[in-house]
């Protein structure tokens, strides 16, 4: 995307770019991809544009060139906020950051929804506090629960162990034999994942509340 975005904010059009020098279409390519890009694709860049049918529009090409700059000020700013959440988590040393596939933004996001983990009374509160607490239908005398989700209560806390949990899926054995389990007893992807989600809150809130790193255990 670099390569692309110093292609256009200097050249921001076809005609620009088909009656550009071909060294120094070359030369912004193969600076900003850091060589990358060579002739070729300069070349292949410029008859494209030769062969295009789009309008000269001056207001677009503007409009492009400070859409770039902006975008480009934005990567910085989201570059410099995740420089600091990586700071913060390497400061509070969370064991849930050893679970095999729990990234940094995850992490950060579910220690910053929960807290003090030590508020909640038990996992399942943890749980119900994320609205993964299956909801339940009550007429007259008849108790039904269905298999969805409440959907209540913190709606990032559930984007984040729900993410979570498909990568520690991916990397963990046990979280993979557990939802392969789940899968063969005829459940669909989303609710086998639904339930491993679960078994990944219960793990976090016993690491965060001991204080100890993850330890690989047998699949229930």
């Amino acid at each position: 995307m670099n390569s692309v975005y110093t292609l256009l904010e200097e050249l921001p059009g076809a005609k620009q770019i088909a009656q550009a020098n071909l060294t120094r279409l070359k030369s912004l390519l193969d600076s900003s991809s850091k060589g990358h890009y060579k002739r070729d694709t300069a070349v292949a860049f410029r008859d494209a544009a030769r062969a295009s049918v789009g309008s000269v529009m001056p207001a677009k090409s503007l409009v492009l060139r400070h859409t770039i700059r902006l975008v480009r000020e934005l990567d910085a700013e989201i570059a410099d906020i995740e420089a600091s959440v990586q700071s913060i988590m390497e400061d509070l040393h969370s064991p849930i950051t050893t679970i095999p596939g729990m990234g940094v933004r995850m992490s950060a996001m579910i220690l910053a929804e929960v807290g003090d983990f030590s508020r909640f009374d038990s996992p399942d509160k943890v749980l119900a506090y994320a609205g993964l607490s299956p909801s339940t239908y009550q007429s007259g005398q008849l108790n039904n629960c269905y298999a969805h989700m409440e959907k209540r209560g913190s709606r990032y806390l559930r984007f984040a162990i729900y993410n979570a949990t498909k990568y520690v899926c991916l990397w963990d054995p046990t979280f993979a034999a557990y939802l392969a389990k789940k899968r063969a007893e005829g459940k669909h992807y989303n609710v086998a994942l639904s339930h491993a989600a679960k078994k990944l809150v219960r793990l976090i809130y016993a690491m965060e509340t001991s204080g100890l790193p993850y330890q690989p255990v047998a699949a229930a």
